[in-house]
């Protein structure tokens, strides 16, 4: 299955818990920022300047540098309409593209079917992380989850079996064991044939580490590891074009100041160690990395740390990605606040439409839902 043509890859890392926009690109030069902040702030000397208005926090040095090389774009003020400030409904939004209803397939697996619509191969989505995010679900579209690479692989590593045949024997019974859900209704089949994929999956996938070497040292939290085994799985030459994986909590309604700071660290760090692994490999120009959260927070901080907001900001990266600011700082004016939020001047929509469009090469309006304004980031 190994492939030798580079088609684009999408890596996407989602920061469950809604990160707080205004202490990520803090704006620093307006005096509301400091009005309405006078706890959770980041002080003028923990500030990496961008330009006279805003700057990145100090403790995300390693993106500022990737930044400055012009191959990060900040997305400012992106979001939805009526945004619930509720974790549950906004992940819904983002991962179906459905604000007015409930969603059923995910964006995601919309453009898996248009990559792949044979569902030839179990590995042309790939999500690093426990069970599977929404965006990438959808009946008919195969795609893999992983946990963990080191040890992933149906009965790869267990001493109990003695050869290929037996394993091979035993994976059959597995196998059979999903069968019977075939043809029981569109639950049980969707399950059924789930199983069935992960199981091809699970054979296929394990050969990646095993043809890894780097000189790239991660760092040992979660992020760093996953985003290693994109690497690795990259690098095998699978043909995943989709990688999914997450890292948190955001969710900072108190002791903002330690928290918010060491998951930043460990973004940071994750991401340029991963950007640099590909590049020791002549790899990285096939991959382009979207971030995003589910919304911001509040303008006003709560004593210790910062509750439900809405606008918030995304980041496009990759050494094909034209970097700078795109779109503008919602202000922070009280008359134009809604709820006491930032409000979103930027469909999220455009944003994927993008990525879909000009980086992908697929039609972004089937995936999407409709025409929204696409960006020059790629």
């Amino acid at each position: 299955m190994a492939s030798t043509h580079k088609d684009p890859v999408l890596v996407v890392l989602e920061l469950t818990g809604a990160n707080d926009y205004l202490n990520t690109i803090v704006p620093y030069s307006n005096s509301l920022y400091w009005d309405n902040r006078p706890r959770v702030n980041i002080s003028e000397d923990q500030l990496l300047v961008i330009d006279d208005e805003v700057a990145f926090r100090s403790d995300t040095e390693p993106l500022k540098e990737i930044y400055d090389k012009g191959n990060i774009a900040i997305i400012h003020g992106i979001g939805f309409d009526n945004s619930p400030r509720s974790h549950f409904r906004a992940m819904d939004i983002w991962h179906t593209c459905e604000p007015n209803s409930i969603g059923i397939d995910g964006w995601l697996g919309k453009v898996l079917r248009d990559l792949d619509p044979g569902g030839e191969n179990v590995l042309k989505g790939v999500n690093l992380g426990q069970g599977l995010p929404r965006a990438l679900t959808m009946r008919g579209v195969p795609v893999t989850s992983v946990n963990h690479l080191p040890s992933y692989g149906v009965l790869s590593s267990n001493p109990g079996i003695a050869s290929e045949q037996e394993r091979a024997e035993l994976l059959e019974s597995f196998a059979r064991m999903y069968a019977p859900a075939i043809g029981t209704g569109p639950t049980m089949e969707y399950l059924g044939q789930a199983g069935r994929d992960a199981l091809r999956g699970a054979d296929i996938i394990r050969v990646a580490p095993e043809s890894y070497s780097s000189n790239v040292e991660y760092a040992d939290n979660p992020l760093a590891r996953r985003l290693r085994d994109v690497a690795q799985v990259h690098l095998a030459g699978l043909g995943t074009q989709v990688f999914y994986t997450s890292h948190g909590p955001f969710d900072t309604h108190f002791d903002q100041g330690g928290s918010h700071t060491q998951i930043w660290i460990e973004v940071s760090a994750a991401i340029s160690d991963f950007f640099a692994d590909l590049r020791e490999h002549d790899a990285a120009d096939e991959v382009v990395m979207m971030v995003f959260s589910e919304f911001g927070r509040r303008v006003r901080d709560n004593g210790t740390g910062t509750d439900h907001g809405a606008a918030g900001v995304a980041f496009a990266i990759g050494d094909r990605v034209n970097g700078g600011m795109y779109g503008t700082y919602p202000s922070l004016k009280p008359e134009d606040l809604t709820q006491g939020d930032l409000a979103p001047n930027y469909d999220f929509r455009g944003f994927y439409s993008t990525l879909v469009d000009k980086w992908l090469g697929l039609d972004p309006v089937p995936i999407v839902g409709g025409n929204f304004e696409q960006m020059s980031f790629v």
